[in-house]
């Protein structure tokens, strides 16, 4: 979807730049010149869309139709299982996040994709079935669902929505009292020029945030060593698990990235379950992600969603070492 994006970051800073390929230097410029432009295709694209969406199905007849329906809990495995077909990584999958917040989805549905998106796609399926098997590809991905499934229920639960960010929340009121968005008679074009400026004051909005967070993302994925971890998490002892998970948050890398390393810790001794762990916390937490949501969310309602994937993962990572 995005080759042609990758060949002109490349081109821009292998052959325009004239910065080496095997540089670290050259590699985190290639990551931020790649990113930064994906993530904001993708959130323009998105928050258009939805956009459209709340001009045809408003927001407050989502919600109601989303209180009125009960589903069990589906809504959170559906959001899940959509999160694992979206090959995003998790800054990739914020612009998501934040589309579906301005759309009126449950706070807590949403955060099931957002722990999922960046855990499971179908190019880190592939390879990880290549390298490790039918059992371990499908443990893979079913704690991948499993986990944004019970993580968005447990999110959703603690009625989190008053810690959203001041400017989310007056996004959401301004979706709300728009009677623009609800004049059955204005046409489609009548309505796109503000459709469109309103996604374009949510880009400009986010710009700064998407550009600190992929530079930071940029830095570790070009200057932090692959084999630097490997010497502390091969000895198989209780801690390792959690030591994975804190010392992948820093990092990161989106899932297909990360599988070749897993692959290499497992040769050198880690075990499965603690290198899935870090290739969870390497996806699914990151310092650059964090730096994205502090748009959308207030600290503590990050804390609280890094919290609650955190223990997840750390608890996977044990039952994984138990069963593989």
């Amino acid at each position: 979807m995005f080759q042609w994006l990758q060949n002109f970051a490349d081109w821009l800073i292998y052959s325009a730049f004239n910065i080496g390929a095997e540089t670290h230097l050259g590699t985190a410029l290639n990551f931020f010149v790649f990113d930064t432009i994906k993530i904001l295709i993708l959130l323009f694209l998105v928050v258009f869309i939805m956009g459209i969406v709340n001009t045809y199905f408003p927001i407050e007849k989502l919600k109601n139709y989303l209180n009125k329906k009960k589903l069990y809990g589906l809504e959170y495995f559906l959001s899940s299982i959509f999160g694992a077909i979206t090959p995003f990584c998790s800054c990739s999958s914020v612009p998501l996040f934040i589309g579906f917040v301005q759309g009126g989805i449950p706070l807590g549905v949403t955060f099931s994709f957002l722990i999922t998106s960046p855990l499971v796609n179908e190019v880190a399926i592939a390879m990880f079935l290549g390298m490790f098997g039918l059992k371990a590809t499908l443990i893979y991905v079913g704690s991948g669902v499993l986990l944004g499934t019970l993580g968005g229920w447990v999110l959703g639960k603690f009625k989190l929505e008053p810690l959203l960010s001041d400017w989310v929340k007056k996004i959401l009121d301004n979706k709300l009292n728009q009677a623009a968005y609800k004049e059955e008679n204005r046409t489609f074009t009548q309505r796109l020029p503000e459709i469109v400026n309103g996604a374009w004051d949510i880009v400009k909005n986010v710009l700064v945030y998407v550009i600190i967070g992929i530079a930071i993302g940029a830095a570790m994925h070009g200057y932090v060593p692959e084999n630097f971890f490997n010497q502390y998490l091969g000895g198989g002892e209780w801690w390792t698990v959690p030591l994975a998970v804190i010392i992948a948050v820093p990092m990161y890398a989106n899932a297909a990235g990360i599988v070749p390393v897993i692959q290499v810790f497992v040769a050198k001794g880690v075990p499965l379950g603690t290198a899935i762990a870090f290739m969870m916390a390497t996806v699914g937490l990151s310092i650059p992600e964090a730096t994205l949501l502090k748009k959308v969310m207030s600290l503590k309602l990050i804390a609280i969603f890094f919290a609650v994937v955190t223990l997840c993962i750390i608890i996977s990572g044990y039952v994984f070492n138990l069963i593989l």
